[in-house]
């Protein structure tokens, strides 16, 4: 008997999925354990691994197309079998199922969106805009009385700033799945935990050197980046400020036992954050090959979603890119993120002298609701100790 395969939910934010690849055909057997498609998740790519045997008969979404969780996406059956009713059914069942979810998001919306200012126009101009294909929100305000449209306004609008609208041409590009989740999840952030930030500027002399000093003994593939430093400095820190290491939860404040490390990277569509779990127990030599390995498969979308959850603390840093500094959006359900800003000489001042120092730039975003800035600064202070004298976060 044929049976429906629809789209998994592969990570537990993911909503819709796209297929990347098919691996079968229709007509093709599938044994249970074949990986018959590619599907792109919110997070990352992964193999879809069927866990039925019998005959591909139906593909419901092609490659390079999406659907959401839960809607068909093939069905599995033996050879010649009518599937015509399930097929039938299960579309139905969708569009029930689709506007059901439309209804609740209007019904649920928390921001919702305000009426544009009425716009006045004649009934002429009206008739002459919907002929020629304008619209009237291009125009927003005619030289009629109190701002009315009117036909000359249309005829004017025709002869100059339509037929020039009408030779550009914008290419327009579908969101991805992982646009839209970190759309919606940096949304509700920047909504729901109330920000505040701090900023400050450190001296990292002894850091270049200590890089430096640790770069001199290693092979060119164990090289330490200034951000695996970073990162080493920031889970130690947090040690020291265990009431920096926390999440809130509506009734509760959620003081985490372990430190894990979220680390901001770019990739293609957006922004992932694999992350480093109990960064505070591994050593530098450690947390650099697994940053090198998770930024590299974040990059080809082969990093698992279970890596880049549970987070406890987030870094971003943009110092590569000649970013001085900037502030970032909490991921939430972390209370903070640090935004790394990149190193500048500066003129510094040094037992009462002038001298030319090399500064970082940090701004520490804390969500309001759980972290008071006397806890933060306490934080700051506490990473500037170890930054400015890093040989301290090998003991």
């Amino acid at each position: 008997m044929a049976e429906i395969i629809s789209m998994p939910q592969l990570s537990d934010t993911m909503e819709e999925g796209t297929v990347i690849k098919w691996n079968k055909k229709i007509g093709d057997k599938v044994s249970e354990g074949d990986i018959i498609a590619e599907i792109e998740t919110d997070k990352a790519t992964q193999d879809f691994e069927i866990d039925i045997s019998g005959v591909l008969l139906f593909i419901g979404v092609q490659e390079g197309e999406k659907t959401c969780v839960n809607d068909i996406l093939a069905i599995i059956g033996e050879k010649g079998e009518d599937i015509s009713h399930l097929i039938s059914e299960s579309k139905s069942k969708e569009k029930q199922k689709h506007k059901i979810k439309e209804k609740e998001e209007k019904k649920n919306n928390k921001y919702p969106k305000y009426k544009e200012n009425r716009i006045f126009i004649s009934p002429l101009a009206k008739k002459m805009a919907k002929k020629i294909g304008i619209s009237i929100k291009d125009i927003k305000k005619g030289s009629g009385e109190n701002g009315r449209i009117i036909k000359r306004d249309i005829e004017y609008y025709e002869k100059t700033k339509f037929k020039l609208k009408e030779k550009e041409i914008n290419q327009k590009i579908s969101h991805s799945s992982m646009r839209k989740r970190i759309a919606k999840h940096l949304t509700f952030s920047k909504f729901s935990a109330p920000h505040y930030y701090l900023f400050s500027e450190i001296n990292v002399d002894k850091l270049i050197k200590f890089r430096k000093k640790l770069n001199d003994k290693l092979s060119l593939e164990d090289k330490i980046s200034f951000n695996d430093i970073i990162i080493k400095s920031v889970a130690q820190s947090l040690k020291k400020n265990p009431y920096m290491n926390v999440s809130w939860n509506e009734d509760q404040v959620i003081l985490h036992s372990h430190i894990h490390i979220g680390v901001a990277v770019a990739v293609k569509d957006g922004l992932i954050v694999p992350v480093i779990r109990n960064a505070d127990k591994k050593s530098l030599l450690q947390i650099s090959k697994e940053i090198k390995d998770k930024v590299l498969r974040s990059k080809l979308k082969k990093i698992q979603p279970e890596e880049i959850e549970n987070s406890t603390f987030t870094v971003s840093n943009l110092g590569m890119y000649g970013i001085e500094s900037f502030t970032s959006i909490i991921n939430i359900p972390n209370s903070s993120i640090l935004s790394i800003g990149s190193i500048m000489k500066k003129p510094i001042i040094k037992d009462s002298k002038i001298e030319i120092g090399s500064i970082m730039k940090i701004t520490l975003s804390c969500d309001h609701r759980i972290i008071d800035g006397a806890v933060g600064s306490s934080y700051i202070h506490s990473l500037r100790n170890f930054l400015e004298d890093p040989i301290t976060i090998l003991f």
